[in-house]
């Protein structure tokens, strides 16, 4: 069930749509954790070298997003979490330029671990789009301004998952893309970004799932990847036409794939390299590897490099070509952001909100341990030569920017 209430012909006030140096969505532009800016920031602590610090009215696992000199987060509060908040702040200042509140219309049960602002938001710079854990979909302008709103929980009743949805919405040109895979109902959905109606909706494999979407190039097309416990599947992201499948029976449900230079390197119960041939030819298998298994953070693909961390907190650098291990460290975890890279660093924040700054260029890797003293399980995200970090109780500005 769709609700328009309110039908923007033109903004009144034009935004600038998302540019290089933006963190549109979950792990950025292209979904894949890296950022191209340089001085980024290495040590801090509570008191020093933060740019800001706001307080956050809830708790949230989503990620912070950037684009246009404003930062989106979601939140929820309420003892039964059906309070939903979208909120806006100014990049520069930290400012709270506006913030929108919602009901759930969807069921509220997860585990106590998540809640209900678990995925995290995307935006294009003019509009931002946040999904909820409740299946209750929103479109604001970038000055807070309803464009539509959608309960998927009232379209797709079945689609519910009692121990907590948090796949994020990832966006390719003008469609809006969600993967709702639960053990009772699940599919993926191409939204209209316009309007908030279905282009394509595709049935998927029930079983409970919180892989994100990772839309991948590959040559002049993209390629829509979807990963199961028991496959890993590309569509066209413009109509959802299935272009071919990897099937196999031990694939993660948490973490989600990265790809580069043709290959894809899916997270399972060994990370397997597999290599996409023509449409409806099963890809080819090029290694699989124990050592490179990841745990609840996603894999990163940096500079030529594979970089897992494991449910012990042991990060290990591999060679993408033969998935042989080049390096380990260990780090103190649990994590479950997800790790970023840029500037010949990465960045690995663990539960008890300490980032571990780690060299890809040296032999002495850890260049700094940042404790924040805040439970941390949002992704980082990168923009204007600053960090954002999201806690339960605030976000935080790193550096010093550009």
């Amino acid at each position: 069930m769709i609700r328009r209430l309110i039908v923007i012909v033109a903004l009144t006030f034009f935004v600038s749509p998302t540019l290089a140096g933006d963190w549109p969505q979950w792990r950025g532009g292209d979904g894949q954790g890296v950022s191209a800016e340089k001085n980024l920031p290495v040590r801090w602590t509570e008191t020093e070298g933060i740019r800001w610090k706001v307080d956050l009215p809830g708790r949230g696992l989503s990620s912070p997003v950037v684009a246009g000199g404003r930062v989106y987060l979601t939140a929820n509060t309420g003892v039964s979490q059906d309070r939903l908040h979208v909120l806006c702040f100014d990049f520069a200042s930290g400012k709270r330029l506006w913030e929108r509140q919602f009901w759930a219309t969807g069921l509220t049960a997860c585990h106590p671990k998540t809640c209900m602002a678990a995925p995290t938001p995307v935006t294009d710079g003019r509009h931002v789009y946040a999904l909820f854990a409740t299946n209750d979909l929103v479109c604001l302008d970038a000055d807070g301004t309803l464009v539509w709103y959608r309960s998927l929980a009232r379209d797709y009743p079945n689609i519910t998952n009692q121990v907590g949805m948090a796949a994020s919405p990832v966006l390719w040109k003008n469609t809006l893309i969600l993967s709702l895979e639960t053990d009772s109902e699940s599919c993926a959905i191409g939204i209209d970004t316009a309007t908030g109606q279905n282009r394509w909706r595709v049935e998927r494999n029930v079983g409970i799932n919180w892989v994100t979407p990772l839309v991948a190039r590959r040559g002049a097309s993209a390629e829509l990847l979807l990963q199961s416990r028991s496959d890993i599947t590309a569509y066209d992201p413009e109509t959802g036409r299935k272009k071919w499948t990897h099937r196999a029976g031990n694939l993660d449900t948490i973490p989600s794939p990265v790809a580069s230079d043709g290959l894809i390197y899916v997270p399972a119960g060994q990370l397997v390299a597999i290599r996409p041939g023509a449409a409806d030819e099963e890809p080819a298998v090029l290694w699989q590897s124990a050592k490179l298994r990841a745990a609840t953070a996603s894999p990163l693909f940096y500079r030529g490099r594979l970089y897992t961390v494991n449910q012990v907190g042991v990060l290990t650098c591999g060679d993408p070509e033969t998935g042989d291990v080049i390096w380990q460290e260990r780090i103190k975890g649990p994590f479950s952001a997800s790790p970023v890279a840029g500037d010949d660093k990465l960045y690995l924040v663990n539960e008890e909100g300490t980032t571990t700054v780690i060299s890809t260029e040296s032999d002495d890797r850890i260049l700094a341990t940042n404790p924040l003293g805040e439970t941390i399980l949002a992704s980082p995200a990168i923009s204007g030569g600053v960090m954002f970090l999201r806690s339960d109780k605030h976000l935080f500005c790193v550096g010093t920017g550009k």
